[in-house]
């Protein structure tokens, strides 16, 4: 068994003169630095004595003999690796196979880091814990959900009291951890709310396993789905709604806390109104976020996005299907807006990170649609997602209310899909509006012409009978203009000098300076 830290980051070096007052993001006292405690939420070995029922032991010895992996990659978010010992130990009494425990996700946790297991060679990945359940392609995959305790009349009850009238059409839906509890709580509500639509677990793909059964055998049966009734798959799950029926006329009930899945679904289905009951505290309640308040914020990203002239590309996942696609699907759009798009794979994000590029006016991050709403307040540039930048360059498509916050819908054959213009179509000119930001007069030049290789992208002249206009490569002029570049090799140009003893200390404070009076 071997534990391994897959850390995938980009360093950058550079020299900033900080004044004292200056973020924490940027500077820190060395005295906190040695002083600082930890929050630790996990305790030690929560589930040691009843693992096999938690983590699916038997389930996962059996996926793995019965397909004669070698190698296992077991992939778990950092609230579960105070258990990952045990469950390794345990899974390798039951097979025969080499573990590698993958204990710092390049992205989000909910993600399926096929990048870190393909560095130790694994033929399988066992991923625990929450999952966004976007689907992966590289590797065979068996998610193992923590079998969460819920308290099933007191769920009941307070659904009871969130929906009186008993022909409400209600769906289900709850967060992965508590999948367990959906037969029974089906079968204690079914009587007496005919219009119950139960959702159940369902990946695209054939090697996703769930308990060492294969996610694309879990369709709906033919009892569930009568005549005229319409399938729903979204964000790995799977219900069915009645003919005649549209989303918008049901509620959601949702089971779990309050987070990033419940908010996906509630940016996604802005027209339902939702519920929720949190196992953890044991209340329900009607959820009262203002959705129109958090879509305004958005619209607001968009702008912001019309606005801007250089867009940073950030690959936020390496494993979600059809990454790649979406990339140069956006670079194309931007493109044909006139706009210029660098692209950033830095693994998780931060403020300082994202602060090493001024010449960037915005962000857009691709990422599983549970990290895609990043709450952007703190970056110096605004982080928007895929659909969002569409909406600022697509002149085809239109802000009419509806949200996509996974980027498979965006791509051709998805169910949100809108064609760029036809480049025989369209005229290279520039169309006038007014910025809701600024209530300046923007310009957004829109090109026809196919994308311009990038040995020519630094300089692009346009001539015609009048003038002659050069559009200079806005990213690269302010590069240039930096008297810091990155690192530069200068081949030849550095003289060979004998190795000295370097300084000893820590950056903010070498032994050798003097000692700098902070209150003065």
């Amino acid at each position: 068994m071997y534990f391994k830290r897959s850390i995938l980051y980009l360093f950058y070096f550079t020299f900033i003169v900080l004044d004292v007052t200056m973020t924490d993001a940027f500077s820190t006292n060395s005295e906190l630095v040695l002083q600082r405690v930890l929050d630790v939420t996990a305790e030690k070995d929560v589930h040691c004595g009843n693992l096999d029922e938690h983590y699916q032991i038997k389930a996962t010895c059996h996926f793995i003999n019965d397909h004669q992996f070698k190698k296992v990659a077991l992939q778990f978010p950092d609230e579960v690796l105070v258990d990952s010992i045990a469950i390794a130990a345990e899974i390798e009494k039951g097979t025969k196979a080499k573990l590698f425990i993958l204990g710092d996700t390049s992205y989000g946790s909910c993600c399926v880091d096929e990048v870190a297991a393909e560095h130790v060679g694994a033929d399988c990945i066992v991923h625990y814990g929450r999952a966004c359940l976007s689907p992966s392609r590289r590797l065979p995959l068996m998610y193992v959900f923590e079998r969460k305790p819920v308290v099933l009349e007191t769920c009941v009850s307070s659904f009871r009291e969130l929906y009186p009238n008993r022909q409400s059409h209600v769906i289900l839906l709850y967060d992965v951890n508590y999948d367990h509890i959906n037969d029974d709580l089906l079968a204690l509500l079914s009587s007496e709310y005919p219009n119950i639509s139960a959702s159940t677990l369902h990946v695209d793909g054939e090697l996703c396993y769930s308990h060492g059964e294969t996610h694309g055998q879990h369709n709906v049966s033919s009892s569930q789905c009568q005549n005229g009734d319409q399938v729903v798959q979204q964000f790995g799950r799977q219900f069915v709604l009645k003919s005649g029926q549209t989303i918008e006329d049901y509620s959601v009930f949702f089971i779990g806390h309050e987070g990033a899945t419940m908010t996906n679904f509630m940016m996604t289905w802005n027209r339902c109104s939702f519920c929720s009951f949190d196992p953890v505290t044991m209340t329900g309640r009607t959820e009262s976020i203002s959705i129109n308040k958090a879509l305004m914020k958005r619209y607001y990203a968009i702008e912001r996005a019309k606005d801007a002239s250089v867009v940073g590309i950030l690959v936020g996942t390496l494993g979600v299907a059809n990454y790649l696609t979406i990339i140069e699907q956006l670079k194309e759009t931007i493109h044909r807006a006139g706009k210029k798009s660098y692209m950033f794979a830095m693994g998780k994000l931060n403020v300082a990170k994202l602060a090493n590029f001024l010449e960037i006016d915005i962000y857009v991050l691709i990422a599983c649609p549970e990290n895609s709403l990043l709450d952007s307040s703190e970056f110096y540039k605004p982080v928007v997602t895929p659909f969002e930048m569409e909406v600022a360059c697509n002149k085809k498509r239109e802000w009419s209310g509806e949200y996509v916050t996974d980027f498979r819908d965006l791509l051709p054959g998805g169910s949100k899909h809108v064609a760029l213009a036809n480049p025989d179509d369209l005229e290279d000119g520039d169309e006038t509006d007014v910025s809701l930001i600024t209530g300046a007069l923007r310009m957004t030049r829109f090109s026809s012409r196919e994308p311009v290789s990038s040995s020519h992208d630094s300089s692009l002249v346009l001539r015609n009978q009048a003038l002659t206009v050069a559009n200079a490569n806005t990213a690269a002029t302010f590069l240039a203009g930096r008297s810091w570049q990155g690192l530069e090799q200068k081949l030849g140009e550095t003289p060979v000098v004998k190795a000295l003893e370097g300084r000893k200390g820590i950056a903010i404070a070498y032994e050798e300076e003097p000692t700098i009076d902070r209150d003065h």
